[in-house]
């Protein structure tokens, strides 16, 4: 990506078309990196696809948030996107929001989908749970919602996790009711996964995630941060006849390996199972060589934020080549729904 000219980046109907993308919570951190956006980045540079990356700020509001930074936290999302090297020059990149008619088509969407449907998908049973003060029409209808953001591109493939799964499968049913009832051409779209690898939480139980107070390290994190990120996780005595397998010991050597390398994190074990294994100069050096992995991005997102204006106009032109297809999508869905006008 130039910093000093603006993408022409148009979709291509003749490509396999991806769509992905990260709700608008902030900025982005490792996992998020090394989880997805590094596999964005072999889809947008692979020219047989077409792809579509957005900040998902109207999945934000399904859950409690702060509606005086929302549109701040949605410009961080797509700034990280950039400075982690989504061009676009290559792929399409702005916010949900900024095209409407992913609201339009869910509503349309909703008209074939059950409330029970909604109601016995585990992830809405989950998130019922975690806010059950704040249990809303918007958070029952997010998979309808997520089906629009998909079909409403004519989009094929989906890279996400296992735990998207329901969602893409609700989609996948959606397009066959809509193309039974309707004659619609709507794909059945597939989750599929990039190369990419797993990042588990600083406090020793799961992955990094940024609901999570105290779980993630995010990408543009200065090194004194990252050392106090670090400083946090749970380790134990240093010592011991087997490896530890889970929590946070087994957590920062996944960390070693995935940046200092699998020697590194074997002499590690080796000091473990042996003489004695220092967390403190572990978590030193460990900090070390993430911040040093990270300088590409740190050093790219900084000068996006000397040029705001450019992240705006290709946040404005991402939805503007959205749009072209999404408007004709909602055409054809009412059209063959028989709303009037639409001949």
């Amino acid at each position: 990506m130039s910093l000093t000219s603006l993408s022409t980046t148009s979709i291509n109907p003749t490509k396999t078309r991806v769509f992905s993308g990260t709700r608008a919570t902030g900025r982005l951190h490792l996992g998020n990196y090394l989880g997805a956006v590094k596999g964005y980045l072999d889809l947008q540079n692979n020219p047989d696809f077409d792809c579509i990356y957005m900040a998902m700020d109207a999945h934000t509001i399904t859950t409690p948030y702060d509606a005086h930074g929302l549109a701040q936290a949605s410009r961080e999302v797509v700034m990280d996107y950039l400075a982690a090297g989504l061009d676009p020059d290559k792929a399409v990149i702005t916010l949900q929001s900024l095209v409407p008619e992913h609201m339009e088509l869910a509503f349309l969407f909703s008209s074939v989908v059950s409330v029970a449907k909604m109601q016995h998908l585990p992830t809405f049973k989950d998130k019922v749970k975690q806010h059950p003060d704040n249990v809303t029409m918007a958070l029952l209808n997010y998979p309808i919602l997520m089906a629009a953001d998909i079909l409403i591109y004519q989009a094929a493939l989906v890279p996400t996790g296992i735990d998207q799964e329901p969602h893409i499968e609700v989609a996948r049913e959606i397009a066959r009711r809509m193309n039974d009832l309707y004659g619609t051409n709507f794909p059945e779209p597939k989750r599929f996964t990039t190369a990419t690898q797993y990042v588990p939480s600083l406090t020793g139980a799961g992955k990094m995630s940024k609901s999570v107070e105290g779980s993630s390290i995010n990408l543009t994190d200065s090194l004194d941060t990252i050392r106090k990120r670090l400083a946090t996780c749970p380790t134990d005595g240093g010592q011991g006849e087997v490896l530890p397998t889970t929590g946070g010991v087994a957590n920062l050597l996944t960390f070693v390996e995935i940046f200092q390398g699998q020697a590194r994190r074997a002499a590690y074990e080796a000091d473990y199972l042996g003489k004695g294994l220092r967390y403190g100069d572990l978590k030193a050096e460990l900090a070390e060589a993430i911040f040093a992995y990270l300088a590409p991005i740190r050093e790219k997102r900084s000068a996006l934020e000397q040029d705001l204006s450019l992240v705006d106009r290709i946040i404005k032109q991402g939805a503007e080549a959205a749009r072209t297809i999404a408007s004709a999508t909602v055409a054809m869905t009412k059209k063959q729904m028989g709303f009037y006008g639409q001949n």
